[in-house]
Formats: C-alpha cells, structure tokens, sequence
C-alpha cells in the first residue's frame, strides 16, 4: 500500500475548504478500504498568506480529523510556490504526493487511477482535462490558446494539464534540485524524465466562493511559462527586425526612385503611419529582452521561494 499525501494550496478559500476536506476524508477512507493506501495517509492544506480565516479552519480541523496536516507560510507567495512548499514537505512524510486545488474542480475520482499507475512503476501521473464545460468560455478558449502558442514556441509541457498530478519521492527529489526562482510547475516536471502515465479529468463547477485565480494571475504564468523555458520570442524579435529592415530599404528605394522621377509627393501619412509601425516594434523588443533581464535579475538573488511559519504534524 502506498502511503500518500493530498496536497492543496489555500488562498482565502473559508467558504470551500471544508466541504473540500470533507470529499477527500471520504475518498482515503474509502482507499485504505480497498488497500491503496496506507491508514497514515494524509491531506496536507497549504495557507498561502490568507487574509481571512483559512488558517483557523485548518487548524480546527487538524484538532478534529486525523488525515489533516497544515502548513502556515509567512506571507502569499503564489500559487506555484504555494504548491512547491507543500510538495518538498510532504515528500518527507509519504511515498507519493498528489496535488490538487483547494476547490477540487479537478475530479479526485483520478487519484485512485493515478495511485494504481504509482504502484505499476509510473513515478509521475498528470492529471489531463478532457472536459472543461465547467469553466467559463473565456478561460477555456485563452487556455487552449496559450497551451497551442506554448507548443508552437518550443516548450515540452503536457497539453491540457494544469496542476493535478502525482509524483513520487524519486521525483520530487529530483525536483528539488532545480532551483529556479521563475517557476513554472507545467514545464519544469518534463523535464525530470522519470516514467510516467496520464489519466483523463473532467472539471466541475466550484462548490462554494470564488476562484482565486484571475486573469492577470493567469496572464502572469503565461508569461512565466513562456520566457523561463523558451528563448524564440528573442529570436522572433530579432528576425522581425530584419524584415522591417529590408522593408525599409525597399521603401528607400521607392522614395529615391520618386525624386529622381519627379513624382514624390508631400504627405504626412505615409510618414507618421512608418513611425508608430517601427516605433511599436521597437518597444515590443525591448519590453521582451527586458522581461528576460528581469528574470535574471530575479534568478541571481537566489532569495527562497518561500518561508514556512507554522506546520500542524
């Protein structure tokens, strides 16, 4: 049997936790039933720097439930780190770790199938979304478009999963090596190379409050999954640079040919249209090279990814 922990991270999450408690308490009760895991077994709930009463409920319901495991960070760090600090403290404790969000959208009927293939040799099992009606039209449609531009750009991730996985202790000590500041979960996981299996997750609708996860967050990631894996927006840049070039001396070309000819004629337009065409340009370059220096400038501080206050054991 294998000894497993559930890992959530929770930011403001009062209203959802819980019910959310509640469903995964049944879930393990009814694996170490049916011999899957072990009677020790664990739901380890991460406060991500909540400014409501996320930890008071955590620590009530440690004090009632003996699957209940806590972690208090010191102040929120983000979803990616969030996820990062419970993992690297609950390889300690159990043979495999599962991570899922707090408001379990995620069907946690996945976790038995994702044990099996633990126990089969798989030491990752990613969770991939087959249905997302659930979510709301404009999520699903940018998601599908930003995992289509992650492959398009050369990024090895898996497509249509987010966050709900199973890894070993092999994998997550071999996580635990990578040492990135910029992190981004999706990519960095392929890389470790070990043995794994998909298994197919159908989302549903929150059971209570509201998703933590806005738009700009979401935007951010993007951004984060994109230049901490993939050096082509750079080269894009750089080859779009070339073709404004020759663009530019095409229209040298045409201007010298209207002088000579006697035909140029006066005008405004053409001119101010050319100006705010390369003058963008200009700008977009610079604001891409200067997202990847401000990662640099991120990475060489090497400042931890978070700080832990309080863990319920």
């Amino acid at each position: 049997m294998t000894k497993l922990a559930i890992v959530s991270p929770c930011y403001n999450e009062q209203e959802v936790l819980r019910m959310s408690v509640e469903r995964l308490t049944g879930l393990l009760d009814r694996m170490l039933a049916e011999g899957l895991v072990t009677r020790d077994s664990m739901i380890v709930l991460v406060n991500d720097g909540s400014s409501d009463a996320t930890w008071q409920i955590i620590s009530e319901l440690h004090q009632t439930n003996h699957y209940v495991r806590g972690i208090n960070l010191t102040r929120n760090v983000g979803h990616q780190n969030a996820i990062l600090a419970g993992m690297m403290t609950a390889r300690e404790w159990a043979d495999a770790v599962v991570t899922i969000d707090a408001d379990l959208q995620d069907d946690i009927e996945c976790i038995p199938q994702m044990v099996k293939h633990y126990e089969e040799g798989k030491d990752i099992v990613y969770g991939v979304k087959v249905k997302r009606e659930a979510d709301p039209l404009l999520k699903r449609t940018t998601a599908q478009a930003f995992y289509n531009l992650q492959k398009s750009l050369g990024v090895e991730s898996v497509y249509n999963h987010a966050d709900f996985r199973l890894m070993s202790r092999r994998a997550l000590d071999i996580l635990s090596t990578f040492k990135e500041h910029n992190l981004y979960l999706r990519g960095l996981i392929p890389k470790i190379g070990l043995p794994s299996a998909t298994v197919d997750d159908v989302i549903s609708e929150r059971s209570a409050g509201e998703s933590k996860y806005t738009l700009r967050k979401m935007a951010h990631l993007a951004v984060d999954g994109i230049t901490s894996f993939s050096t082509r927006p750079m080269y894009i840049m750089f080859y779009l640079g070339g073709l404004f070039l020759l663009i530019a001396f095409g229209i040298g070309i045409y201007v010298l040919h209207a002088l000579i000819s006697g035909t140029a004629m006066p005008g405004w337009a053409s001119l101010i249209m050319s100006i705010w065409m390369v003058g963008g340009f200009i700008l977009i370059a610079l604001g891409i090279t200067s997202v990847y220096i401000g990662k640099i400038f991120n990475e060489v501080k090497r400042r931890p990814l978070y700080n832990v206050q309080d863990i319920l054991d």
